[in-house]
């Protein structure tokens, strides 16, 4: 195995054509370097330098090693480099999860810009996944992090801290009778028909719905069933019922759709920034930093 110090040496002393010259540069004295260079030889057994007392000059062999050891040298500066950005949590890669939810609140795209602020040389990867499998896909060192709608177990080996916790709105059709209160009561929606969104089992706020709905003195009609809360804000434009969606799918809803805030229902959105408790790397520290931070504006 090659020594890089001795390639280092050798690359000095045939630039410099001179042990003594070289030496300096190096700031070593002259008879380890030259010794270093005559074990560069033996171990590679070919004649790198001529040598007189006048000078010193590379032989063929040398001439032909020196462009390969300046490429060798370059490679390992690079790697050096790499290695302590690496270390810094300014290079690498970073794969993270997030449900819709978080895409909606406008969470991902502002921490994402952040955090390449600040690590311009990360490569991130971005999978839109469900809170079940972002905890999956943590345990299982698929993700590094994620935006889940709900904390971990205790038990799971992930942390969590939250950075949304959003009020729902109603979406009623344009010309419903309902848009002609605007404030409304829980008994103006009993009867309604509704639409309620299972994103998925461990992820639907269908029970959730019903749970507040129920405290608030009323049971929703659930009619339509959809994963997409923007394609239940589509049902609605059509006439087919009522919904409730997080506040910040107000600005993305279509034409035909009338928004009612009820301060009274017990149901929120809650996002939560997920990442595994023994994960210590910079780059992480960063990313739930850039995250962090966002949130708490």
């Amino acid at each position: 195995m090659l020594d890089l110090r001795q390639l280092r040496y050798f690359i000095a002393v045939a630039e410099a054509e001179n042990v003594g010259r070289a030496a300096e540069q190096l700031h070593i004295s002259q008879s380890p370097l030259s010794r270093q260079i005559r074990l560069l030889e033996d171990q590679l057994g070919v004649l790198l330098f001529e040598r007189s007392r006048q000078r010193i000059r590379l032989t063929q062999e040398g001439r032909d090693l020196l462009g390969e050891a300046r490429t060798l040298m370059a490679n390992a500066n690079r790697v050096e480099t790499f290695a302590r950005r690496l270390g810094a949590g300014n290079a690498g890669r970073l794969a993270m999860g997030y449900v819709e939810g978080a895409m909606y609140a406008n969470i991902v795209s502002p921490s994402v810009r952040a955090f390449r602020a600040g690590s311009p040389l990360v490569t991130l990867s971005l999978q839109g996944l469900g809170s079940a499998t972002q905890f999956d896909y943590l345990q299982r060192h698929m993700l590094d992090v994620g935006l889940a709608y709900r904390m971990p177990e205790r038990e799971s080996g992930l942390s969590s801290a939250l950075v949304l916790d959003e009020a729902v709105a109603l979406a009623i059709p344009k010309g419903h009778p309902l848009c002609g209160s605007r404030t409304l009561q829980p008994a103006q929606l009993d009867g309604q028909t509704w639409i309620a969104v299972t994103r998925q089992p461990v992820d639907t706020i269908r029970s959730a719905l019903l749970a507040a709905c129920q405290e608030a003195g009323f049971t929703p009609d659930i009619v339509y069933e959809t994963t997409d809360p923007l394609a239940s804000l589509y049902l609605v434009s059509s006439g087919l019922g009522v919904t409730l969606v997080q506040s910040a799918l107000k600005t993305k809803a279509p034409e035909g759709v009338v928004f009612r805030d009820l301060k009274w229902l017990r149901l929120r959105v809650k996002i939560y920034l997920v990442w595994r408790s023994n994960d210590a790397r910079p780059i992480v520290t960063a990313f739930r930093e850039a995250v962090c931070t966002l949130a708490a504006v």
